[in-house]
C-alpha cells in the first residue's frame, strides 16, 4: 500500500482537502491513498500570529497550500525564493539537505513533504536566535 499513513491520537484533528476531521476517543491509523490530497495536522499548524521568524514564515507559506488558502500557482515561486533565502543562513550540510528536499517537494507539488522538511529547521533556528546569531 502506498500513500500517507496518519497516526492520530484521541480527539486529534487533521485537515484533509479543506475538511477538518476529528479522531474519536481511541488512537487511530488512517491511510490516505489519494496522491494529491492536501493534508495538515492541526497540531502542527502555524497560525498567522505565530509566524514570527524566517523559518516559521516559510513554513506558513507552504502550509497555505495545504489549508486551501492559496493556490499552488500563487505560492510556488515565492516559496522557492524564501527557501533560497533560508539557504543563505542555514548552510551546514544537514540544513542544506533539508532545504534541498523542501525545494524538490515544491517542484513536485508535494507541500506536505516541503513543510515536513522545513519544520526540521525550527530547532536550529531557535538555537540561532537564542544565541543572537540570526
Amino acid at each position: 500500500m502506498t500513500g500517507l499513513v496518519l497516526k492520530l491520537g484521541p480527539k486529534e484533528r487533521v485537515l484533509v482537502n479543506g475538511a477538518v476531521i476529528e479522531n474519536g476517543e481511541r488512537r487511530a491509523r488512517i491511510s490516505i491513498l489519494s496522491p494529491n490530497a492536501n493534508i495538515l495536522r492541526l497540531r502542527d499548524a502555524i497560525h498567522p500570529e505565530e509566524a514570527t521568524t524566517p523559518v516559521k514564515r516559510v513554513c506558513y507559506t507552504a502550509q497555505m497550500v495545504l489549508s486551501g488558502d492559496a493556490s499552488v500557482a500563487d505560492i510556488r515561486l515565492p516559496l522557492l525564493r524564501h527557501i533560497e533565502e533560508l539557504s543563505q543562513v542555514f548552510n551546514d550540510p544537514d540544513s542544506c539537505a533539508h532545504l534541498a528536499r523542501a525545494t524538490d517537494a515544491v517542484l513536485q507539488d508535494e507541500f506536505y513533504q516541503c513543510l515536513k522538511s522545513l519544520r526540521a529547521l525550527l530547532p536550529r533556528e531557535a538555537r540561532l536566535l537564542a544565541s543572537g546569531a540570526a
